[in-house]
């Protein structure tokens, strides 16, 4: 298993329950092919640089996680398809082994 970093922007309109859903739901494509959440850092509500589909303002999440390839491509997938994430991009950490 690799080490991983998902950056995750979601809509600042979404109530806590709603955020910790899509949270769950990352954790859960993760751990289920055997990978590991090491950690789940909530930044909270910030100015975005720049105007992302009607949205000033997003709610920032960062992950830091190790699992296989495919349950990264997975996670991409998944995560394009979920109405309430502006933006997301998953980096594959090489300094950590």
């Amino acid at each position: 298993m690799k080490a991983y970093e998902l950056m995750l922007i979601l809509d600042p309109g979404l109530d806590d329950e709603g955020r910790q859903g899509v949270v769950d739901k990352i954790q859960g494509i993760v751990t289920a092919d055997g990978g590991v959440v090491e950690s789940v850092d909530q930044w909270g509500k910030r100015r975005l640089a720049f105007e992302i589909g009607g949205h000033t303002d997003g709610d920032y999440s960062v992950s830091s996680f190790r699992a296989a390839p495919a349950a990264v491509a997975e996670l991409d997938r998944v995560l394009r398809i979920t109405d309430p994430v502006i933006r997301f991009m998953v980096v594959r950490r090489d300094d950590l082994k």
